[in-house]
């Protein structure tokens, strides 16, 4: 006989709610006669409960302590505010309070994206000021969108109706490199070489402006994709095939970008050349320059770091809410003091700014076609998880037809997004799944509160000057921070392969997968000689092959193409004729939404 073994199920599907629960958690709309709702607005521009209501705003203010001490750890702990639902009335004050956190929850995943862009472009400040900018803006009006669920044509609706805010996509940051090295290696972007053989990267907004413009032609897969069966993706890509493909985005944004800068930059710094411009980091003409990997740089990286760690001890829910701008601060703060902070972009930075004040000519880049319909499929799959965990936070149904169609809203919005997005001169965005520890902790999910928070960003990105502040950030600060932002980001996706019964036929998939992505994130540069014996190959030809290039030198692409193919052509195991006899030993009460069941021989 075989060792018994106790498994797990994954986490029941929340049921959908009964006329009685409905009442108490989702009220229904209601419907305004002529007049009443003036008077509603009128009472709750008039009242202490429109403007307070009966929230504990000191429980949301108030520090916490890690440790109990003596009597105090038998004390009860303090009962946590009531719940609002997506369409309760939420008292004003709460609603401006949850947006900012939202807001700040998400600040450093979207001024990232756009400074981590420009570094590898060597755009001015102006510039780099100005897609700071347009980054904030962008997501502000397209969260607008995925939030309203608007209804369209044959039963098919516009956005998922939850506070399901966009940002950049770090799957495009990742891309987004692989093509930019591709422009600097076949002349589309100018380059120098120095005599001691230092490659320096010239200033290339046409760059960014192709990728505009082949984000623009690729959306359109995802509008398509839109229109399938939620059932029929979520089979296609199963949390085998999503979570392999956000843990290698994590992974591969911490070695390409977290890590160099906390070093002193990601740029040609990080090479340690004995001459030239970036002999030092940032750069020589930098206010106090040092070596790439400095103990300084080192020092303060570290110092933001164990801010944020700080924060998640002792701070109070709102603050641990925002630890991530908590631990930019911090590190801002003794940054400017020890004389590391270039205040120029901050007094070059306009007072007011808007979308297109700086434009990009936008053209498509050939070989970036077939890595950018990659990136939207991944969007889409980072969509139905994030939707999927947004539903539960809310307390609104994860089954049946009506949350199919806030897949299909969301997956849709997040396609024409995309399109939008480009013309915002803004990279593809993505639905954010940071603000679901907001909902979690505030215990709001209310789309009022989602409203304040776009009306937060687009007014961060209104005020110039806010974005010469955020391109001021020093380096080391910025990948302490960003460090721990994109660890999440791993972590994220290791909580969606979690969800697999890890059978011999998954730690197959998953092992073939990890092979490529993780080989090719400790050696990025194995693939990209692949084609160097193809002997004088057509315009149209060399397109392809750097196409693929691109598409094998970034280890999320290859990784999430591989685990989608094996997980597709794999027969599916039954979990009884698992042969390893291995007894997993799982804490069912730490586990209350997971089923135990024995399996007996």
């Amino acid at each position: 006989m075989s060792i018994r073994s106790v498994t797990t199920e994954q986490p029941e599907k929340i049921p959908p709610p009964s006329l009685e629960h409905v009442s108490s958690a989702q009220p229904p709309k209601r419907r305004w006669a002529p007049g009443d709702r003036l008077k509603h607005i009128r009472q709750k521009l008039t009242t202490r409960h429109g403007w307070v209501g009966d929230y504990d705003y000191a429980w949301l203010c108030m520090p916490t302590m890690p440790w109990r001490f003596g009597r105090s750890r038998t004390k009860q702990h303090r009962t946590g505010p009531p719940f609002y639902a997506l369409d309760s009335e939420l008292p004003i004050v709460l609603a401006a309070a949850s947006g900012l956190q939202h807001a700040l929850a998400m600040l450093a995943g979207l001024i990232t994206p756009p400074i981590i862009f420009a570094n590898a472009l060597s755009l001015d400040a102006e510039t780099s000021a100005y897609m700071i900018s347009a980054s904030l803006i962008g997501c502000g009006i397209l969260s607008l969108v995925q939030m309203s669920r608007a209804k369209l044509f044959g039963g098919y609706y516009l956005g998922t109706g939850l506070i399901s805010v966009v940002g950049t996509s770090f799957a495009t940051l990742s891309t987004a490199n692989a093509i930019f090295n591709a422009m600097y290696a076949d002349g589309t972007c100018p380059s120098t070489v120095a005599a001691d053989g230092t490659v320096t990267r010239g200033p290339c907004p046409d760059a960014y402006g192709m990728v505009l413009g082949t984000s623009i032609i690729c959306s359109f897969l995802e509008i398509f994709m839109s229109f399938v069966p939620a059932r029929i993706l979520k089979r296609v890509f199963p949390p085998m095939v999503t979570g392999t493909v956000i843990v290698m985005i994590g992974a591969s944004l911490i070695g390409s970008s977290g890590i160099p800068n906390w070093g002193g930059g990601s740029n040609d710094c990080s090479g340690r050349p004995t001459s030239g411009f970036f002999e030092l980091c940032p750069n020589i003409a930098a206010p106090r320059p040092l070596p790439w990997g400095s103990p300084e740089f080192i020092g303060l990286g570290f110092l933001s770091f164990i801010s944020i760690i700080i924060t998640e001890l002792f701070g109070s829910p709102f603050l641990k809410n925002i630890s991530v701008i908590v631990g930019l601060a911090v590190g801002c703060i003794v940054a400017g003091a020890a004389g590391y902070i270039d205040g120029s972009s901050i007094t070059t930075a306009p007072a007011i700014t808007f979308l297109w004040v700086h434009t990009f000519k936008i053209r498509v880049y050939a070989p970036a076609i077939l890595p950018m319909l990659a990136v939207y499929v991944s969007l889409a799959m980072e969509a139905i998880g994030d939707i999927t965990a947004s539903a539960e936070v809310s307390r609104v149904s994860v089954i049946g037809e009506e949350f199919d169609s806030r897949i299909q809203g969301g997956v849709l919005s997040d396609g024409i997004g995309g399109f939008l997005s480009a013309l915002f001169t803004v990279t593809p965005l993505s639905i954010f799944a940071q603000n679901n520890g907001v909902i979690a902790i505030t215990r709001c999910a209310n789309r009022t509160a989602g409203r304040f928070c776009c009306v937060f960003l687009i007014l961060f990105g209104v005020l110039g000057k806010i974005s010469g502040v955020f391109l001021a950030i020093p380096n080391p600060v910025l990948g302490g921070v960003t460090t721990f932002l994109f660890a999440t980001v791993a972590t994220s996706g290791v909580r969606v392969l979690s969800y697999n019964r890890f059978t011999r036929r998954d730690r197959f998939v998953l092992a073939a997968a990890f092979s490529f992505g993780i080989g090719d994130l400790l050696v990025p540069t194995i693939f990209t000689h692949i084609f160097d014996a193809v002997r004088s190959p057509n315009k149209g030809l060399q397109g392809l092959f750097d196409s693929i290039t691109i598409v094998l030198s970034t280890p999320f692409l290859i990784s999430g193409l591989v685990a989608l193919v094996l997980n597709l052509i794999l027969p599916q195991e039954d979990a009884d004729g698992d042969d390893d006899d291995v007894v997993e030993v799982v804490d069912v009460e730490a586990q209350p939404h997971s089923k135990e069941k024995e399996l007996r021989v």
